[in-house]
């Protein structure tokens, strides 16, 4: 048994969500620098540009890439042979979520009740999945999430009939709904199977997959390839003003589902597709 003061996973935390905030990781560089080489329409291109000069900047002047930073969304995976020392894991995750949103002077944009509407002051409480895993290590993935995208995403409880081109018709139809609202060039993450709350648990999960990594299941990576042919023959464009880059990736993930149903959950990201990961 690893014993792990919850102190570590209060400093892994605080360090995430600044550091992701101000900085898009190698994967979503690489990817926008990959959509400029290849796009075609002038505008297109030159909006493109300007998002690559707004990631120098954030990262030069230390300021956030984007001004919503995000309701933070902290997965944990804890191997089955660490115990938690010196306090409670929630309350240390979410007061890493604390400091780093107000030391790194990030944008609070947390309301303690759905309807009152009156703001934490501090961007907490954190949404914070656990899961347990083999091992004695910790797995601290922070993907804090801007909601113009979050608002255009979707869950669609299709029929199994529907098959394979249900599910492409219900993505596509979701970017399209989305358009210019969701901030493109977008990211997006689909789940499909399991349940109605599984599916878009996977959804948001599939954020994080490294962007230009396909599924390792060569029918979904064919269904992924399929759906960013069609997303990007919509022609939305970056910033909604035309061209070929409306979606720099598909992720999908998968899970076994009932035999009545074919459950798929949409989570879009914008350009700003923020994920990092801490090992502790």
């Amino acid at each position: 048994m690893r014993e792990i003061p919850v102190s570590q996973i209060t400093d892994a935390v605080k360090d995430a969500v600044t550091e992701v905030n101000y900085a898009l990781s190698d994967d979503m560089k690489a990817a926008l620098d990959r959509a400029f080489e290849r796009e075609s329409a002038p505008i297109a291109q030159k909006i493109l540009g300007q998002l690559e000069d707004n990631l120098v900047a954030a990262r030069e002047d230390v300021v956030p890439i984007c001004q919503d930073t995000g309701m933070a969304v902290i997965f944990l995976d804890i191997g089955q042979d660490v115990h938690f020392t010196g306090g409670d894991i929630t309350e240390a995750v979410n007061l890493g979520v604390s400091r780093g949103y107000t030391e790194g002077y990030l944008r609070k944009s947390v309301v303690s009740d759905p309807l009152i509407r009156e703001n934490t002051g501090d961007n907490t409480p954190a949404i914070i999945h656990f899961s347990l895993v083999p091992g004695d290590k910790v797995t601290i993935t922070a993907c804090p999430k801007g909601f113009g995208s979050e608002n255009m995403s979707r869950v669609f409880m299709l029929k199994p009939a529907d098959g394979v081109d249900g599910v492409k018709d219900a993505v596509v139809g979701a970017i399209k709904d989305a358009g210019p609202n969701a901030c493109p060039p977008m990211v997006v993450g689909v789940g499909v199977g399991g349940d109605f709350e599984k599916c878009a648990l996977m959804a948001k999960r599939a954020l994080t997959r490294p962007v230009g990594e396909g599924s390792s299941l060569p029918h979904i990576r064919t269904l992924e390839e399929d759906i960013l042919k069609e997303a990007n023959a919509l022609g939305i464009g970056p910033a909604g003003l035309g061209g070929d880059t409306t979606v720099l990736a598909v992720n999908v993930e998968t899970y076994p589902t009932h035999i009545a149903g074919l459950p798929v959950g949409v989570n879009i990201c914008c350009h700003v597709n923020r994920h990092c990961v801490k090992v502790i």
